[in-house]
């Protein structure tokens, strides 16, 4: 599997709660980083079990995957739902390395959606 899918097959596990596809495609010496949070995840069980726990369910769309020899970098959307029912979108912009075709490192950034200023309208259109 080229690394491109390796990262398309994550998200479409973590899409399915496949936890144990997810655990296929981590390689033994996985760590994942948050740097907004400054949390550092060791090892693919405790990775795993922070996504099992995570309150609610989820759906992922993948935006955009590019891959070389031995990095990755993804976009997604993560549409969430909470245990009362309410909906939330995300957006994740996610840097891989890969080892012996398997994730060796995660760091993610997770942006949270803003107003755009009022100062610079004139410029821009609206997404």
């Amino acid at each position: 599997m080229i690394n491109a899918e390796v990262v398309r097959t994550l998200w479409q596990a973590f899409d399915q709660m496949d936890f144990e596809l997810a655990r296929e495609l981590l390689h033994a010496d996985f760590v994942c980083e948050w740097p907004q949070s400054r949390e550092r995840i060791r090892g693919a069980d405790n990775y795993l079990a922070v996504n099992q726990h995570y309150p609610g369910s989820w759906r992922i769309y993948i935006l955009k995957i590019v891959a070389d020899a031995d990095e990755a970098v993804s976009e997604v959307e993560i549409e969430y739902t909470n245990d009362n029912g309410a909906v939330r979108q995300d957006r994740a912009v996610s840097f891989f390395r890969l080892r012996d075709g398997k994730i060796v490192y995660l760091r993610e950034y997770w942006p949270e959606p803003y107003a755009a200023p009022d100062w610079r309208r004139q410029w821009v259109e609206m997404m």
